[in-house]
């Protein structure tokens, strides 16, 4: 794994972090930030990978689009067994969160190429964490995820096709960490504001972003087609130092031990 110019940043888009000591100085704060890591790792056609999971017991989906409510219900019941042909032309949004169902097969050498490598990287950095797993987003034109917030950072992989990623330049302004915690975020659409205060990333194949932990979010999909990787990161710390809307978390569980962890589960609707 080794990091390198970005060929993407126009004048009014973040600098790429390329270095360690940048991503180290850069990651506890928001906004999120492009980054350049090139991982020895050549996917599958996202075709390929949208054929196989979406006949996986443990994807999630949602068909969406101005159909009426009975065609979104056939296409629904059917998305599993259609032709494929004929699944990506329908408006819809899929995830997999459990990628490790893949390794050695769908996903060949990924453990070795890509998770070893970023969790050395992180290791010889100083950098702990509590669990670091790929999710898989697929997804067709014009369709948005919902506006949420993660309780883990992500490093987004953006692998075919283009997304635009939207978040905010001071999520503090939208969404306070104590508010994000107890789950006050997830809906279909994001709520009004100023668009000067967003910050939209459009993501092109190979495109890397960081996206903080526990602020809001949303995701758009501009190509027929497109496929993101996020590595996802609880828990991550630095030399015994949490990012500063996380201190929030770990208030809320120390007050609440009994959820620790079960937030994970909150927003498993994409």
């Amino acid at each position: 794994m080794s990091t390198g110019p970005n060929h993407h940043d126009p004048l009014d888009r973040p600098m790429t972090i390329t270095t360690p000591d940048d991503f180290t100085q850069r990651w506890r704060q928001p906004p999120n930030f492009p980054l350049d890591l090139r991982f020895d790792y050549l996917f599958l056609p996202a075709v390929d990978f949208l054929d196989h999971l979406r006949r996986d017991e443990e994807v999630r989906f949602t068909v969406l689009g101005d159909a009426d409510w009975q065609v979104r219900m056939d296409r629904t019941a059917a998305f599993r067994t259609a032709p494929i042909e004929e699944i990506v032309t329908w408006p819809f949004r899929l995830v997999h969160f459990n990628l490790s169902r893949f390794y050695g097969d769908l996903l060949g050498s990924f453990p070795e190429d890509v998770m070893t490598p970023w969790r050395t990287h992180l290791s010889a950095r100083s950098f702990t964490w509590q669990r670091l797993a790929p999710i898989m987003f697929l997804s067709t034109e014009g369709v948005s995820s919902t506006y949420h917030n993660d309780n883990s950072h992500g490093l987004v992989w953006q692998v075919h096709g283009t997304k635009t990623f939207h978040s905010y330049l001071d999520p503090d302004k939208h969404l306070s960490a104590d508010e994000a915690v107890i789950g006050e975020t997830t809906s279909e659409e994001p709520p009004e504001h100023d668009r000067a205060d967003r910050q939209s990333l459009t993501m092109w194949p190979g495109d890397q972003l960081w996206s903080h932990g526990l602020t809001p979010h949303w995701v758009t999909t501009e190509s027929e087609l497109a496929m993101s990787v996020t590595l996802s990161h609880g828990g991550l710390c630095h030399q015994g130092r949490f990012s500063e809307r996380e201190l929030a978390l770990r208030s809320y569980w120390d007050k609440n031990p009994g959820e620790a962890w079960t937030h994970d589960l909150r927003h498993i609707r994409y």
